[in-house]
């Protein structure tokens, strides 16, 4: 949004209706005819700029229609009053009657007149109109995105008020504050039976932030379903939890179908908000809480990625104790050996993941590898040596 604090939004309410008058506007549209401009009186008004041939806008009006009704269902004293950037009535019309609000009769010139006065120069634009209190000096856009009708009433207080609850959260403590929300105290599982939230306390827990459209996802997913499975039949104090990032509600459907954990509803603004109070950037990425509701990694799929279930609690502590073995264990063996199944000498190096060239059988960390052609080997199938195991 390029308003400045300073310049348009210094313009209060009262203000603009003055400036509407003054126009010859003594009437506003409404969606059931017309009114006057004393209805906006004693609200918080909003100045909505959009147009109809906006895609970015006809996304974000039905946020904003949800907004408006959830604030006007609590009992808050706002207004939305639309003013259009279309060039045609044809357009202006079409859009306006996807709105609840008000809005200024179409004028093209008296419209742009509005637009340069706020100095707005992209859409969709929402400029909350200065009162006593001090209003925010950012994207309100933005805001209500992250935030929906709880941005209300937007100002600098709220808005710090949200980063710290949000801060709160990610810090941890409190399972239900983070899983839960109004109205649902519980998550599902892929049958889509409900699982209280408070049955997952006193457990280490998995945010899985994926998607099915995400090819990297479905990769990762594969992993960690392995980990989950191998995990589940040494303890049964491990869960996972996705927060679907999918964009319609077939995709999540196969999401859930393909994974043998919990989730929390398509329908339920939370998978938004953990992906921002985690500030989830890219998919896939797994947050892990600890038995206590605290944060312990944001960097999950790492752990996993490299250790696998032996990562399991996730702590850092273990990881400490994972590398410090892996670390005896080179330190104990051979740094350049020879081998009969192999003509050139071989290194001992460290992957994440391999296929032994002898036994064909799967391996991790330490293998002898080949540095002019693509050749492991087990340490186990290397002259007699034992397999390392953690």
């Amino acid at each position: 949004m390029a308003v400045t604090d300073n310049q348009a939004k210094s313009i209060d309410s009262t203000d603009f209706l003055t400036v509407l008058a003054s126009q010859g506007v003594e009437l506003l549209l409404s969606g059931k005819g017309k009114v006057p401009l004393s209805s906006c009186g004693g609200k918080t008004i909003c100045l909505f700029f959009s147009a109809n041939w906006c895609r970015p806008c006809k996304s974000f009006t039905p946020q904003l229609v949800q907004l408006y009704d959830t604030l006007k269902a609590r009992g808050k004293e706002i207004e939305i009053i639309f003013v259009s950037f279309d060039h045609e009535e044809t357009g202006f019309e079409e859009h306006f009657k996807r709105m609840p609000w008000l809005a200024v009769p179409f004028d093209v010139i008296f419209h742009k007149e509005l637009r340069n006065s706020y100095q707005v120069d992209c859409i969709p634009s929402l400029i909350p109109l200065a009162s006593d209190r001090v209003l925010i000096d950012e994207d309100l856009i933005g805001l209500i995105e992250d935030y929906g009708a709880d941005a209300f009433p937007f100002t600098k207080q709220r808005r710090e008020e949200l980063k710290a609850l949000d801060e709160s959260k990610c810090q941890g403590g409190k399972l239900e504050e983070l899983l839960a929300c109004e109205g649902r105290d519980y998550v599902v599982s892929r049958d889509y039976s409900k699982i209280l939230v408070s049955e997952l306390s006193g457990k280490t827990v998995g945010l899985y932030f994926g998607a099915h459209w995400s090819p990297p996802c479905r990769v990762f997913t594969t992993q960690l379903i392995e980990v989950y499975n191998e995990l589940k039949i040494t303890t049964d104090q491990f869960e996972i939890v996705l927060v679907s990032t999918d964009r319609v509600h077939k995709e999540f459907d196969l999401s859930l179908s393909s994974m043998p954990w919990l989730v929390i509803p398509y329908e339920d603004r939370t998978r938004h908000d953990l992906c921002r109070i985690f500030k989830i950037k890219g998919i896939p990425a797994l947050v892990l809480i600890g038995p206590d509701g605290k944060t312990i990694n944001t960097n999950g799929k790492e752990m996993v990625s490299l250790y696998g279930a032996m990562a399991f609690p996730f702590t850092e502590l273990r990881i400490d104790e994972i590398e410090a073995s892996l670390k005896k264990e080179g330190d104990a063996l051979p740094q350049l050996v020879e081998d009969a199944k192999h003509e050139h000498e071989l290194k001992l190096d460290m992957a994440k993941a391999y296929v032994c060239d002898s036994c064909k059988k799967p391996g991790r960390f330490w293998t002898f590898s080949c540095d002019l052609c693509n050749f492991d080997l087990h340490p186990s199938c290397v002259g007699g040596m034992d397999q390392p195991s953690l």
